[in-house]
Formats: C-alpha cells, structure tokens, sequence
C-alpha cells in the first residue's frame, strides 16, 4: 500500500523547482553498489566478531585521551568530574521525559530548578528557562523573544561580526520569512560604538559576545544605557566558564544572556547533544521561550517544584506561546548542574584563571617565534588568534600527523580577512609540557 501523500504532479513541480529530472536522480551521488537493490549485505557473524570489528573500527578514530587539543571556536575540552557521569547514568534521571505530572517527576523538576538557580547566580540574571539546543539555538531564540517584547514588533537586530559565525548563520535561518533586518557588519574589527550607532527606534536588540569568537573581552559597561536609549534590548552571548574570573553581564545591565554550555560538564561528543542556557530579565518572562521550573509548597506545607511557565500551545492560548522547545537538553542540563555544585564557586573561578593564565604563557611563547606573530591588541580569556606563516590548514595536517596535535581553529573559513590565521585555544587540560610540544612544533612546520 503507497502511503506517500504526494500526487505526480506534486512530485513533478518539486522536482522541477529544484532542477532535477526525476527522484531517481536525486540519489546519483550514492555509489550505484549501494543503492536499492544492489546492496550486497554481507553475511551473518558472532557477537564475538561483530565486538571485534567494531572495536578495531573505533581505534581508528582520533581522541583526546591520545593527543593534544588546541581546538576551541565554540565547543571546549574541559575536565569533566567523574561524579557528573555517576548521576547521569541513573536510570530515573537517564530515561526522564518531559515532567507534565510534577507528583511523579520531583527529582526531575527539582534538578532543572537548581539548574536554572545555578545559571542564574553565574549569569546575575533573574530568570532561566530550562535550557535549548545548543547556543546557536539560543541566539535565534533571543531575536525573537526581544522582537516579542517591543510593542510595536521592531525588525532589524544589530549583530557583532564576532558574534559566533554559525550562531549568526542560525539566526539568518530562524529569521527566514519574518522580514527582519539583520545588521552585521563582515569587518571584525568593528567596535562597539560603531555598532551602537547601527541601533535606531526600529532595532529590536543589539547583540555581542563576550568573550569573543576570537577570544578577546570587551568592556561592556555602558553599552545597555546605550541601547535602552532606543528601547532595544542588549543581548550578550558568553562562554560560562569565564564568568569564573570575568563581571557577568546582567552586573552589566544585559537583558537576556546567553550562550553554550557544553563547557560545564558535556564532554565534545562528535558535535553533540549540546546544552543552551538561555537568562533574562524578570520582566520578560512571559516572552520566554520554553519552561520554566518553580518552587513551592503543597497544601500539607512540604517543599515541591513544579513547571510554573511552559510556553507550548498545547498549554496556553496559542497566540501567547512562543517556541515549541519541548523535548529539552534535560540531561545536559543536568550535567551543567552537577558540574557547578561540584566545583561550586572557587573550583570555578580556579578552572576559569587556569585557562586564563596557561593561554597567555602559550601566547607569549608562539609569539617569540620568528615566523608567528600573537594579536595582543585586546585582553583574551582562554582563545588568542595566531598569524601563520602559511596555510593553516597545511600547518594543522602536519601538526596532526606528525606530532599528535590538534591543531587551532583556521579562521580563514569564518572571515576572508583572517586567511592565514589560527585561533588557538588552551584550557586547564592542556600541560605545560603540552604547550612546549605545541610551540615547539609550530616552529618546525611552520619556520622559514
């Protein structure tokens, strides 16, 4: 029985719009040894052998346990305590679904509750929602929510041009079809006045990172007055572990607060799951997407939590929901979770002065050599950018294949006035001895 929905002429029309002759054609790129019906799947095995062969597969593959990282740009090779994978992997937290019945799901509801307590305190904001995606997710989320809260439904949004270049590409993406104006300048020595004076009655927020994708901090005091002068709002994307040693940004009068937190006990995992938090302002907690977890009392007096905002419109009169974030990052927020009360406030800033201190010795001594030169222009936390004598891309393969070394982040990719350039990162994992090899490296592939 066909249960494509689909007509011919639907099928037809699509195919033409895209330009190709028929459905066949679409799968051209697959080998024809593996397309239906030649596959040829090879015959039954053992689980002994079938162990062996996915073990051998999987010593194929390149890990950190092995060699060095200094490859940073969004996603972070920090220490993970062995504690946040022991409250992970227990089964009323790894199998847990959304917490519709808060009789049932306390322990749920009580571990996104100290989460978003947690996230709170280290953001100095008021208000977090029980987690997004992942961080781009959750600066397309921002725009949203900050066109949400101008009455008059503003639609251009100031974006720095060292905002995270996927973070921006997300935004363009989720803004598709709203008629917004995305205002980001492609020159990434753009500074914060110029960008302020982008803003108009008709912007809706102005939006930075800081830390910076290139590492670099800003001095954030005053911008919000700035922006609050137009009635937009100031969005500022962080990276949580320099809120360790750096002034958050609601102490700086930020309105929504933002960023990935896969640093706080999410190992790299290819990619993914990864975990974005997402603060605010009281006042817009109403235009927040997503849930929201509470404390209580039942009628008998006892401490409870419930989900005291959820946003879907399955809840509420679907004119007032904002985005349908249902299934949740709730593990990687629990992970965040552990991850924070078990460093607690000075293992924290510890982990956050470490990185700080290790790159700048990494930075001064890539610096000394004849054929690299360090961007000091502005103070960095744990990423600095690195000018290579040649391709970084050639200078990463043979720091791989000859050294065991993951080489820095090519920025070349992300903005044509950086060709020949690395973001190097270094964080509490990388050693000094580490840190010798990799200079020590550089200078042999990359000297004159």
């Amino acid at each position: 029985m066909n249960y494509v929905p689909h007509t011919k002429a639907q099928i037809e029309d699509m195919l033409e719009r895209i330009g190709v002759e028929s459905v066949r054609a679409l799968f051209e790129a697959v080998p024809p040894e593996y397309r239906f019906p030649s596959i040829h799947v090879p015959e039954p095995v053992s689980e002994i052998e079938i162990k062996k062969e996915l073990r051998k597969a999987a010593e194929s593959n390149t890990d950190l346990q092995h060699i060095s990282c200094f490859l940073g740009a969004g996603a972070y090779h920090h220490y993970v305590p062995s504690v946040v994978d022991h409250v992970l992997s227990r089964s009323e937290f790894y199998t847990a679904y959304t917490p519709y019945q808060p009789e049932v799901s306390q322990g749920t509801l009580q571990s996104i509750f100290e989460y978003q307590t947690m996230i709170c305190d280290l953001t100095a904001m008021e208000v977090s929602n029980a987690s997004h995606y992942d961080g781009a997710t959750a600066m397309a989320e921002s725009v949203i929510m900050a066109q949400n809260v101008s009455r008059e439904r503003r639609t251009k949004v100031v974006i720095s041009p060292t905002v995270h270049p996927e973070y921006l590409a997300t935004v363009r993406t989720y803004t598709q079809g709203m008629e917004m104006e995305i205002v980001a300048p492609e020159d990434p020595s753009t500074d914060l006045d110029t960008l302020i004076d982008q803003v108009d009655e008709n912007t809706a927020c102005l939006i930075v990172q800081n830390p910076d994708f290139l590492g670099r901090i800003h001095d954030l005091n005053g911008v919000a007055e700035k922006v609050h002068a137009h009635q937009a709002l100031l969005v500022v994307a962080c990276d949580p572990i320099s809120l360790g040693l750096l002034k958050p940004p609601g102490e700086m009068d930020a309105d929504i607060v933002l960023g990935e937190g896969q640093s706080l006990g999410n190992p790299l995992n290819y990619g993914g799951p990864y975990l974005g938090f997402f603060t605010c302002k009281k006042e817009y907690v109403r235009r927040l997407a997503g849930r929201l977890v509470g404390q209580t009392t039942d009628v008998e007096g006892r401490r409870g939590y419930v989900l005291t905002l959820a946003t879907r419109e399955q809840h509420i009169r679907r004119e007032r929901a904002t985005s349908n974030i249902c299934t949740n990052q709730g593990l990687n927020a629990l992970a965040a979770a552990v991850y924070l009360a078990t460093l607690g406030k000075c293992g924290l800033t510890q982990v956050a002065e470490l990185c700080y201190h290790k790159s700048h010795y990494a930075a001064k001594a890539i610096d000394d050599l004849e054929d690299y030169d360090v961007e000091f222009e502005m103070p960095f936390f744990k990423e600095f950018v690195v000018r290579c004598p040649t391709s970084v891309g050639e200078i990463n393969e043979r720091l791989l294949q000859e050294h065991d070394i993951l080489g820095g982040y090519d920025l070349g990719r992300a903005y044509t006035q950086f060709q020949d350039h690395m973001l190097v990162c270094v964080t509490e994992m990388n050693s000094a001895e580490q840190i010798d090899d990799l200079v020590r490296a550089l200078e042999e592939v990359g000297g004159s």
